[in-house]
């Protein structure tokens, strides 16, 4: 039985090494903020439209005191022929056995994928992501029913707001970060209908 994460619980620790080889612990992040995003794997379209708009932020997130630590169910091999190549100025770790989604209890959902592809906001972001250069690609072996989650942990390692989506196209509005880097945690919620949080940012 799934036990997610809420707001106000402190964000279990783990230690990892992102692709670029360099050791960090979570805790080691204590006083700065911490946006934690859980994406599907390496080729994921969509999730590299999302790190795309990460990067586009992170100079002024970074300004504010919020760091970004980004996971992939992908191994090195696949994150360094496509996510890798964004050359992302954040943490990027490859969790090809799924030991942090489990330790996050971050969901895998046949029936929220298939939501997705009936959703009429998918083509929109699909289509976006393709602008930018991202194409549908299968990564061989990749779980395709895990579902994405993001959590926003404060300088203390608390939980300000735990986001797991609904579908795969559903992630934290960008202004909900925003409110969160600025320091304003009282209007951090993101419990708003699925249909205004998938809207193309």
């Amino acid at each position: 039985m799934r036990i997610p994460l809420s707001k106000g619980e402190i964000a279990p620790d783990f230690t990892f090494t992102g692709v670029d080889g360099v050791p960090l612990q979570l805790s080691d992040l204590r006083g700065r903020k911490v946006l934690l995003a859980f994406f599907r794997n390496a080729t994921c379209a969509m999730c590299n439209l999302r790190v795309r708009h990460f990067i586009r932020r992170y100079d002024q997130w970074r300004l504010q005191g919020l760091e970004i630590v980004a996971v992939f169910e992908s191994p090195e091999t696949s994150m360094s022929q496509y996510v890798s190549r964004q050359e992302a100025p954040f943490p990027l770790i490859a969790d090809p056995q799924a030991n942090l989604y489990d330790l996050y209890d971050v969901e895998v959902s046949e029936e929220k994928v298939q939501a997705t592809m009936a959703d009429t906001n998918t083509q929109k972001f699909v289509a976006e992501a393709a602008a930018e250069g991202f194409a549908l690609t299968k990564e061989e072996g990749s779980n395709f029913y895990r579902i994405p989650a993001e959590f926003l942990i404060d300088e203390n390692g608390i939980v300000q707001d735990a986001h797991y989506g609904q579908l795969v196209i559903d992630h934290l509005p960008l202004d909900v970060i925003d409110r969160f880097a600025a320091g304003n945690y009282g209007a951090v919620d993101s419990g708003v209908s699925v249909e205004s949080k998938v809207k193309p940012e």
